[in-house]
């Protein structure tokens, strides 16, 4: 009884937090959402059970080893924000305008199917909680909500554009977070109380790591993927408080998801031999009763502002990539269309390993830009340092691409 309080007063208070106009009007806090819808979206749900399986009670190591990968491409992205954007501008036909052309055609790739992933998935959650049976007719109304989703995502940003649908997503984002402080709060509430009793212990211990687990590793980077999604906003914020804002992104989600690992110890005998998306809210029964629940009404939002950030950040690169010829307004419907051929044409849960993979080929790719621009750029300093550091990094996206075991429910 008493965690269900403390879980419902951290979901009070950071909603509140969140509502408050001065917070919702601040061009930082606008900034930052969309990075940080995309950065917590459905890896939330599914990072804890995966990693458990595989690591264990290293399971906190490895998400640390995780988010600490990708602020370091997020680095790359900053680093071509702040130093190659002009360059793009003025060497339209170079190999460094080439490379930063190919890695745009396989992000865009990327958000095609993961906007659709995401809006499918909230589709499942939306019906199971309507209480739909498992069946035919149940894909076939998450299909109908997924496609109703899309065409709203289409007709809401043609007319209202970036501004109307980032009022969407801090909607959708302050409820998420709101859920998230409930599960800390719940989290924290449920070691205090072990802690006092004296019996707190990891129940599981440390996995063997090998080249499988490692594999999976890899393959989760696509759970703290999103952050690239500042270098599309170029049309809408200024380099500097793009670059500033993915970085408090990428620390706040460092901080949320390092803290549930942590905080998850206690429980992680309760993960299942075959995780899926549901399975994190069986594993927070223990933390609090009303935990389940409130991870299923979080789990919609998540979907949905993570669908709209990414939606965001496709309509922003298809606009760069087409110079202005099709503006962002315009690219929403092609995203939308795109989406529903995509739900209606294909077992979606499959696909999403495309998509894992064209995320790390534009990293890989983004890596391979910021080498260039840390050779031509005239205001770069230590050159040579930035240049190997960068390429070291793309070898790594690389093994990601090649080697990594897609999660299955993407980031």
């Amino acid at each position: 009884m008493l965690n269900n309080v403390v879980a419902l007063a951290g979901f009070a208070l950071v909603g509140l937090v969140l509502l408050l106009p001065r917070i919702r009007r601040a061009e930082s806090w606008r900034a930052t959402v969309t990075p940080l819808a995309s950065i917590i979206g459905s890896g939330f749900l599914v990072s804890l059970p995966i990693l458990a399986l595989a690591f264990g009670a290293l399971a906190p190591v490895a998400m640390a080893v995780l988010v600490g990968v990708s602020y370091l491409v997020g680095a790359a992205v900053r680093f071509n924000i702040r130093h190659g954007e002009a360059l793009f501008d003025d060497m339209p036909g170079s190999w460094i305008n080439w490379l930063e052309q190919a890695s745009h055609l396989a992000l865009a790739l990327a958000y095609f199917v993961s906007v659709t992933y995401y809006l499918s998935l909230l589709g499942v959650f939306a019906v199971k909680g309507a209480g739909g049976a498992p069946g035919p007719e149940h894909v076939l109304a998450a299909r109908c909500v997924a496609t109703g989703l899309l065409a709203f995502i289409a007709g809401w940003g043609a007319l209202r554009g970036l501004r109307g649908l980032e009022g969407v997503e801090e909607l959708a984002v302050g409820f998420k977070l709101a859920v998230i402080a409930a599960v800390l709060a719940a989290l924290a509430a449920l070691n205090v109380e072990a802690a006092a009793g004296r019996g707190w212990s990891v129940p599981v211990g440390a996995h063997k790591v090998g080249l499988h687990e490692l594999r999976v590793l890899l393959g989760m980077l696509i759970v703290v993927q999103g952050f690239e999604t500042s270098r599309f906003l170029r049309s809408a914020y200024p380099a500097k408080l793009r670059i500033r804002t993915m970085k408090w992104s990428q620390w706040l989600s460092a901080a949320i998801y390092c803290a549930f690992f942590l905080l998850s110890l206690l429980i992680l005998d309760r993960t299942p031999g075959q995780p899926d998306a549901a399975a994190v809210t069986d594993m927070m029964a223990p933390a609090a009763s009303v935990l389940p629940a409130m991870l299923i009404a979080g789990a919609v939002f998540a979907q949905l502002s993570a669908a709209v950030a990414d939606a965001i950040g496709g309509a922003g690169l298809i606009e760069e990539t087409t110079s202005g010829r099709l503006g962002a307004r315009a690219a929403y419907p092609v995203i939308a269309v795109m989406g529903i051929l995509i739900v209606w044409s294909t077992d979606v849960f499959q696909v999403i390993a495309i998509a894992s993979r064209a995320f790390a080929l534009y990293y890989a790719l983004q890596c391979g830009v910021a080498v260039l621009v840390a050779l031509r750029a005239p205001d770069v300093r230590s050159r040579l340092p930035a240049a190997l550091g960068f390429a070291a990094l793309g070898l790594l996206m690389v093994c990601v691409l090649l080697f990594g075991l897609p999660a299955e429910a993407g980031g």
